[in-house]
């Protein structure tokens, strides 16, 4: 099925040099873990808290404004 060409373009999908599986790694391991994982946590477990509570403060205001 392959073509010897001189003009064809072989491509093989396959090709595991090209493959740096790493990168994705030191992403994760220096926001999510160690001090400044802690950081990035509690900043995000407090922005759903005040969301939350935003959410419930409107909802209580238009529920409860008779």
């Amino acid at each position: 099925m392959e073509s010897n060409n001189p003009g064809s373009v072989h491509y093989n999908r396959w090709n595991e040099d090209n493959i740096n599986i790493d990168v994705e790694g030191s992403i994760y391991n220096r926001t999510c873990t160690g001090t400044v994982g802690i950081v990035v946590k509690s900043a995000g477990a407090l922005c759903a808290l005040v969301g939350i509570y935003l959410i419930g403060y409107v909802t209580g205001y238009y529920v409860h404004r008779c």
